[in-house]
């Protein structure tokens, strides 16, 4: 059983997921053609986006600065 949080994630996931597949489907269905100036599609493309800035945000890897370790490269201190 996962923890709180990694459930709470796992639900993030799946939502950000299937609104994904939601804009993709909309998007697709779109009707042509596209003016340079349709604000409608260009809200979708934007919330797609954001939609996809989300999904690589909860994926990737947060360095956390401590006093030991203040940046990346600054490697773990042992003592």
């Amino acid at each position: 059983m996962l923890d709180p949080i990694e459930d709470c994630l796992v639900v993030a996931r799946s939502e950000l997921a299937e609104a994904k597949r939601m804009l993709d489907v909309e998007i697709s269905t779109y009707p042509t053609p596209i003016a340079g100036c349709d604000v409608q599609f260009n809200h979708l493309l934007a919330n797609r986006q954001k939609v996809a800035a989300a999904m690589a945000a909860l994926g990737s890897n947060v360095f956390v600065p401590t006093p030991r370790s203040p940046s990346p490269q600054a490697g773990v201190e042992s003592r």
